[in-house]
């Protein structure tokens, strides 16, 4: 029987205890960036108006029509597109901002980031022998 050797992270000889290490400071960092981003909305407007009620028409038509027929092709379609739709103007209209925060702040979260990313892919790599 062939004995099985135990491989570290990605099956590389890398550490496991570096990679979990980096995958943590990673997280944090990751978490504590999220946390200064603010992610705002306006309504969708065309020639000046309000447009959002015209988005509806397609899903609410195909809503309709599969109350009438289960089976309508249509009606699903219509209800797909109106989704789709809806989803693309929302993330079309997304506005993502940067809060305001301090220099220090904003380098613990970047070099938190950084070194656990770095952990992470050294823990990846082959061991040179």
């Amino acid at each position: 029987m062939e004995e099985r050797k135990f491989k570290g992270a990605g099956g590389t000889q890398g550490g496991v205890g570096s990679f979990f290490l980096g995958l943590l400071l990673a997280s944090v960092g990751l978490y504590l960036l999220f946390q200064q981003v603010q992610v705002t909305s306006g309504f969708w407007q065309m020639y000046g108006m309000n447009t959002f009620g015209l988005t509806l028409l397609p899903l609410l038509i195909g809503v309709g029509m599969i109350f009438f027929n289960g089976r309508s092709m249509l009606g699903w379609a219509l209800l797909i597109i109106g989704l789709a739709i809806i989803l693309a103007g929302i993330l079309m209209h997304m506005d993502i901002y940067f809060r305001p925060t301090s220099l220090f702040n904003t380098l613990i979260m970047l070099g938190l980031l950084a070194g656990g990313f770095g952990l992470i892919f050294r823990s990846l790599k082959s061991a040179e022998k």
